[in-house]
């Protein structure tokens, strides 16, 4: 029996791009020989399509998508993801109600469908919100003598509908997954197909989808497993791929399609990087957008900012924008054209004083008898927010704001001025991991095209003379090891302490990340790389006065 698993990169709400895919990768698999071919979870709709399945509309046309790539299938069986809405009987007429769903289809008929029985509610996943469990025992297909199965996502995390479908007879699992990335995922989906291979003595394909939508990406990372829990195929990561392997009812897995490196294999760093350009990239052209415009300090940020735009768009589409002022080095300015130069990208000067000058003018009367502080610093920053969006709406570029996780967490930046823009491509990565992957990005450049300056000098607003993160902050290796334990372990600030931190520090820590949900909420979306962002993952109220 030859299998094929289409690794795609659908988009939510596009359902005819996304037929147009389906249609592509099963002509592709025929033409492989395959006898089946399975398609990632909700791949009619794009996953998650939230609300939308709210819509009947919606439903309507999911169900006449799915139809048509149903009528396109021939003795090749398609395993196709989509949502399945049923009417069922209640006390005063009918209503419908909707499952995450597969069918299975061959011959220009569906022969059967599969209903998600284990339905995730936690992290960045609603999907209790919208969908009813399947039933716990479910149909068993068979193509070319051999009795598979099919499953989602959550059904073969979790396990128990594999170890079902492996007593019901199944000698072949076929699990279809919109499982988004995280850092050490890779590594958690190898052990979870090898582990329910071989302790259900099944065959287990495991196909996922690739690309970014919204905050998540997807990294794909699609693989089949022996009899044994021996991985046998796998396809490439954070692109679009089709694998083939041929199977046999002992269970032995021989891969037809050429062997791919274990994404496990590379590292950390390079994983989180492709998928900051991932999910760049799909967020930027899955909008409309072309080009893209990014405020070059001369500072980390915003270089690694720049040099993931460039690989995820091409230089041509990123322009930087130098706005100094009175604060600002010279070695900064010389740093962000260095970087523009490095990168061959555009970058324009443009002087905030005049601006900044007319400000502090115009409220000159207002300030009377004040001492300067934060408001003529903030002023600063909403001036290069206001120029950078007055160049998005004269030239269509989307900003790009430059935004770690460590400042986002503490609220170290300004609420309508460094926060600006469409796309935060750093808010979930800690600033000692973007130092971490400035050094990566120049190791595999075999140079320094993020300019050793940027990376060697300490961090700094530059919105007060002399100024330096570490004036407000503690060192970042400090800050980030609290934040990570406060804000990704969700460990009580006592509990960070009992560990060996400073009591005031670790107090005043926390104390930031609670008072500055207001701002994170006004922040664009960006990339999620972290087991928990800000955002979806991480859902507390802004009117809170719980410490803990």
């Amino acid at each position: 029996m030859r299998v094929g698993l289409a690794q795609i990169n659908p988009t939510v709400g596009d359902l005819v791009g996304n037929v147009a895919k389906l249609l592509g990768e099963y002509a592709t698999a025929v033409g492989a020989g395959c006898d089946i071919v399975a398609f990632p979870e909700l791949s009619i709709t794009g996953y998650p399509p939230e609300d939308l399945v709210l819509k009947p509309g919606f439903l309507a046309d999911n169900m006449r998508a799915l139809n048509s790539v149903v009528e396109a299938t021939g003795n090749c069986m398609a395993v196709i993801g989509f949502v399945d809405s049923v009417a069922v009987q209640v006390e005063g007429g009918e209503e419908r109600i909707l499952f995450n769903a597969a069918a299975v289809a061959q011959n220009g008929k569906i022969i059967g469908i599969y209903r998600k029985q284990l339905l995730p509610n936690y992290s960045v996943f609603d999907e209790e919100r919208y969908f009813t469990p399947g039933p716990s025992i479910q149909d068993i297909f068979t193509c070319d003598g051999i009795p598979f199965a099919v499953s989602i996502c959550e059904d073969l995390w979790v396990g128990d509908p594999t170890e079902q479908q492996a007593q019901q007879g199944a000698k072949l699992c076929i699990s279809i997954n919109g499982s988004p990335f995280h850092r050490n995922k890779p590594t958690q989906r190898d052990e979870l197909v090898s582990s329910r291979a071989q302790t259900n003595a099944v065959v287990v394909a495991y196909v996922n989808q690739i690309g970014g939508q919204d905050e998540l990406v997807f990294d794909g990372g699609s693989l089949v497993a022996d009899a044994h829990g021996v991985i046998q195929a796998r396809a490439t990561s954070f692109s679009e791929d089709l694998i083939v392997c041929d199977v046999s009812a002992l269970g032995d897995v021989v891969c037809v399609t050429a062997p791919r490196e274990a994404e496990s294999a590379s590292s950390e760093l390079e994983r989180v990087h492709a998928a900051l350009v991932l999910g760049t990239r799909d967020y930027v052209q899955k909008n409309g957008f072309t080009d893209v415009v990014i405020g070059l300090s001369g500072g980390i940020d915003s270089a690694l900012v720049a040099a993931i735009a460039v690989e995820a768009l091409g230089a041509e589409h990123v322009h930087g924008v130098s706005m100094p002022s009175r604060y600002s080095s010279d070695g900064s300015k010389d740093d962000a054209f260095e970087l523009a130069q490095n990168l061959n990208i555009q970058c324009q000067s443009v002087p905030i004083e005049p601006a900044f000058a007319a400000y502090l003018s115009m409220l000159e009367e207002s300030f009377a008898g004040k001492a300067e502080d934060l408001t003529e610093e903030n002023l600063q920053s909403r001036v290069r927010g206001m120029i950078l969006m007055a160049l998005s709406n004269k030239h269509g570029w989307m900003v790009l704001t430059t935004g770690n996780k460590s400042e986002l967490a503490v609220g170290y930046f300004t609420l309508y001025g460094d926060s600006v823009g469409g796309f935060a491509i750093i808010k979930d990565v800690l600033k000692t991991t973007v130092y971490e992957l400035c050094e990566w990005v120049n190791e595999r450049a075999g140079k320094s095209l993020i300019p050793r300056a940027i990376i060697d000098k300490a961090p700094s607003a530059e919105l007060r003379p002399d100024q330096r993160d570490d004036q407000s902050l503690p060192a970042y290796e400090v800050l980030d090891a609290i934040l990570e334990m406060y804000v990704e372990f969700d460990l009580t600030a006592s509990d960070i302490i009992a560990r060996g931190y400073d009591e005031v520090l670790v107090r005043r820590i926390a104390r930031l990340v609670d008072m500055n949900e207001y701002k994170r909420r006004q922040c664009p979306p960006g990339v999620r790389v972290s087991t928990k962002a800000f955002g979806k993952d991480r859902r507390l109220p802004i009117t809170n006065r719980y410490a803990g």
